[in-house]
């Protein structure tokens, strides 16, 4: 079932919010400053291409403050932006009903949207569901 959901996923908006997050890590590391966020970037475009069967965790340790200071630096640069692309496209996906619970997926991908540093992506033990926890 999940391997049918991300496969639904990748071809209705998966791909287009992976790539974003693509452009944002490739921007953030010719920045050379910003190549935290860059490789935080990456690792998001991956977990957006294929979601089903893997969900955000925070890191042991990974909540200090130059956390705190770069998710508040993504937020105001990128994060929001990236956030409304999660919602426009969760709307859209909502429009049918094989769509919802991609929509459902989408929202949930808002949060690691505006704080991703300080996290980890891991394999869930719910396969059809994308959380984040």
């Amino acid at each position: 079932m999940k391997t049918l959901l991300n496969i639904i996923w990748l071809v209705f908006g998966g791909l287009w919010l992976a790539l974003g997050y693509f452009l944002a890590g490739v921007i953030c590391c010719v920045l050379i400053v910003t190549i935290p966020w860059g490789i935080a970037s990456f690792r998001i475009a991956a977990y957006t291409l294929w979601p089903f069967g893997r969900m955000v965790v925070d890191k042991p340790g990974g909540n200090g403050v130059f956390s705190l200071l770069g998710n508040v630096i993504w937020l105001l640069v990128a994060g929001i932006w990236i956030a409304v692309g999660h919602v426009a496209t969760a709307i859209a996906m909502a429009a049918t009903i094989i769509g919802i619970p991609l929509a459902i997926a989408n929202l949930k991908l808002i949060p690691v949207s505006l704080m991703p540093l300080g996290k980890q992506i891991v394999p869930s033990s719910t396969p059809f569901v994308s959380t984040y926890r």
